[in-house]
């Protein structure tokens, strides 16, 4: 026998499911490889007892200029698949952190031509080399930093540890 908490339960969960997969397709809109997902700065997904959708964002670092921009997008997306009067609120602790980025997003980044963060060599992400030197403590986002590689000569963003 089912009881409606169980039922109440199992659709809260496949309500969740569907957050994930529509947050899966919002784009960080300074890096568009990676999903905000991939990022991982949506620290929670779900659903009140009302009916209500609640989405918690990290932004990346304070002042990041992007945040309002993936508030709307986030808004936008949730409206368009059925959640009008969805609730975005920030979770500012703990900080966000490098940490939280997807191994998939990390791929993502790599094969964009950004480095991802790690802490140590930074490699090349055109020819893998890790002889590499910083040029400027900011690249083309505050997040990133510019490097060359001294083998292949190329300029690349890494995404500085955080």
């Amino acid at each position: 026998m089912v009881t409606s908490a169980a039922l109440t339960s199992s659709a809260s969960a496949a309500i969740e499911a569907q957050l994930w997969r529509c947050l899966e397709g919002v784009a960080d809109p300074e890096i568009p490889v990676l999903s905000i997902v991939d990022l991982g700065i949506v620290r929670h997904v779900g659903i009140d007892a009302h009916g209500t959708v609640e989405v918690g964002l990290s932004p990346t670092y304070s002042g990041c200029p992007a945040t309002a921009v993936i508030k709307a997008q986030v808004a936008h997306a949730l409206q368009a698949h059925g959640w009008p009067h969805a609730r975005i609120v920030d979770v500012l602790a703990p900080a966000w952190s490098t940490d939280w980025i997807s191994a998939e997003g990390r791929r993502k980044l790599h094969e964009y031509g950004i480095a991802p963060p790690v802490r140590g060599p930074v490699a090349c992400p055109r020819c893998g080399s890790e002889d590499t030197r910083q040029l400027s403590e900011f690249g083309s986002t505050p997040c990133k930093a510019l490097y060359r590689c001294t083998k292949c000569l190329e300029p690349f963003d890494h995404f500085k540890c955080l």
